[in-house]
């Protein structure tokens, strides 16, 4: 490998690296990032983690001020808010679809998704789970063939995954997430297409709920 494919190669990783303690709550929004701290923490140059701050910063996941420093961007309450109203909307469709025609393959890829996300809950496995969680909304587009609602979503679920992964830290939070998911799948399983409908939006609409409850908890993370 030539010089310049190893720099490349040691940018995406520190690009990946900052990125996930972005999105796992690691650096929480709002708090300042220390370029030669992540210099002596990931053990490389000024370079590539100027390079992944730039790069996180058109991402809007870092905002960088002049004369004072680069922060991790607080989360809008108001864009989280609306992602949440567009996907309760279309995912209620989508599990109301689902109950109506999901084929026996899609039913099996939720009853084994439950399966292994009550392992990672009660594992403490938050990463699993988390995995797990986006996991089984995908898998109701993808056995559906609803190749283009998978891509509205797969955006929507980009820029909530913050907020997604901070509302999971709680006590018993992934153990409710479950609970939610088990009767999407049962509605979807009766064919009970107004049923997994509410469910469905039910399940979203406490994202919705946790989310205004946790800004007024930690109004510092973000803002209107």
């Amino acid at each position: 490998m030539g010089d310049r494919a190893r720099a490349r190669s040691k940018a995406e990783q520190v690009y990946g690296a900052v990125k996930e303690a972005i999105l796992s709550g690691d650096f929480e929004p709002g708090a300042p990032i220390d370029k030669l701290a992540l210099c002596d923490r990931l053990g490389v140059s000024r370079f590539p983690v100027s390079a992944a701050i730039s790069r996180l910063a058109f991402e809007r996941l870092v905002l960088v001020e002049p004369q004072h420093g680069s922060f991790v961007t607080r989360i809008s309450v108001d864009d989280v808010r609306e992602r949440l109203f567009i996907r309760r909307a279309l995912e209620g469709e989508i599990a109301a679809e689902a109950a109506r025609r999901l084929d026996q393959a899609g039913r099996i890829a939720l009853e084994e998704n439950l399966r292994e996300a009550a392992m990672a809950a009660e594992a403490g496995n938050r990463p699993r789970f988390y995995a797990l969680d986006v996991g089984f909304h995908a898998a109701l587009t993808g056995h559906l063939g609803l190749d283009r609602s998978g891509e509205i979503l797969d955006g929507l679920r980009a820029h909530l995954e913050r907020v997604r992964r901070l509302l999971m830290l709680p006590r018993g939070r992934m153990q409710a997430t479950l609970g939610e998911h088990s009767m999407i799948a049962e509605a979807i399983a009766s064919g009970d297409a107004r049923q997994a409908r509410a469910a469905m939006e039910a399940h979203i609409g406490v994202m919705t709920t946790l989310v205004e409850n946790f800004a007024r908890e930690r109004p510092e993370l973000f803002y209107p």
